[in-house]
């Protein structure tokens, strides 16, 4: 027993020392090349429980199995989009307190993070709501925390009470306009996924920022709205949040398109589960050009009862083939996408390498 043992540990050590020669390698390639990598932020959870609606219409908890949950902040490479090397052993590279945190470079070089979350420095919640995160960095590796921003705090409903989240906040920034645009869920129901509607507001500086608005409320609840836009159309692709006696189970990625980025949108009617593009349960999207295929997109989704990853590619955005040969970081959670350089994925590496 002890002799399986010892070989298998001497098994997986190889392996993680051949996965770090490889990416060093592709990286190394990338850079000869002049090529670019692609990097995946990520939390890690395993759900402790499946929310369910009986036959009479009553919420029930079903246990599912060893739970676990680091939320904080990871990262993995790819080359190619599909197959990707989670770094520092697929553990967190900052110690701060988040989940669905999204990640993009602006104009200026600076490398801004949005995140579900807030702490015990967040304002007052009785007075101003809850709050996502906000942080910056100029290297991927160095983060400051900069606030928490209460986003929803002048937007009440008819009898006076302040929404109960701000899940999953993005951004989208608009070159002509030079204008960030926030968007996340939020509601003012007791669960987070009751009659949820994706809200947004601008700004130009990250320290002033214009009233809350609706920026998407189809007939269902909604989650998990991601924004691009190719060819003169925003496509916002986000997470029908519907399940149970009445609807049926509905808990899958969908698309809306618009030629204004504050709308209106009208939803795509994709070919799964009357309407969607992706198959049910999954949630957290996010699209980025195909690596392998100049004019085609990837986008993901993770399977949140389910605890795996899917990616799905298209070349028009709308019609999505499911990929079948894609490797993601274990127990990874709604990713958000961003392009490298080969220089700044060397350093994320040298920074934070996996042991062998």
């Amino acid at each position: 027993m002890k002799t399986t043992v010892t070989a298998l540990i001497a098994s997986v050590k190889k392996t993680v020392l051949f996965i770090s020669i490889l990416l060093t390698t592709t990286i190394q390639m990338a850079s000869a090349q002049d090529k670019g990598m692609w990097m995946l932020t990520y939390f890690r959870q395993r759900y402790p429980t499946r929310i369910e609606i009986d036959a009479k219409g009553k919420t029930v908890e079903v246990p599912l199995p060893n739970p676990m949950l680091a939320a904080q902040l990871h990262i993995a490479l790819s080359s190619d989009g599909r197959h990707w090397t989670p770094l520092n052993d697929n553990k967190p590279i900052w110690d701060q307190h988040m989940r669905d945190q999204f990640i993009h470079k602006g104009p200026d070089g600076l490398w801004r993070l949005v995140a579900t979350g807030g702490g015990s420095g967040a304002p007052d919640r009785k007075t101003f709501g809850p709050s996502c995160i906000y942080a910056t960095s100029k290297d991927l590796i160095h983060w400051q925390f900069e606030k928490y921003l209460p986003l929803m705090k002048d937007v009440h409903d008819e009898s006076g009470a302040l929404v109960n989240n701000i899940w999953a906040p993005e951004y989208f920034y608009d070159e002509a306009t030079k204008e960030y645009t926030l968007l996340w869920s939020s509601t003012f129901k007791s669960e987070g996924w009751q009659e949820s509607r994706l809200w947004y507001c601008k700004t130009s500086d990250w320290k002033t920022f214009t009233p809350a608005k609706v920026l998407f409320a189809p007939g269902y609840s909604v989650i998990d709205g991601t924004l691009i836009k190719h060819n003169g159309t925003y496509y916002l692709f986000h997470k029908e949040e519907e399940f149970g006696v009445k609807n049926g189970e509905r808990r899958g990625i969908r698309v809306a398109t618009s030629k204004n980025l504050e709308g209106p949108y009208t939803v795509y009617q994709g070919p799964l589960n009357n309407g969607q593009i992706a198959p049910t349960i999954t949630e957290g999207p996010s699209v980025m050009a195909d690596p392998v295929n100049s004019n085609g997109w990837l986008l993901y989704y993770d399977y949140p009862m389910a605890d795996k990853y899917g990616i799905s590619s298209s070349s028009d955005l709308l019609h999505w083939t499911i990929e079948n040969d894609i490797s993601l970081p274990p127990d990874a959670r709604h990713g958000s996408l961003s392009r490298l350089t080969a220089t700044e994925a060397k350093a994320l590496q040298d920074a934070f390498p996996s042991k062998p």
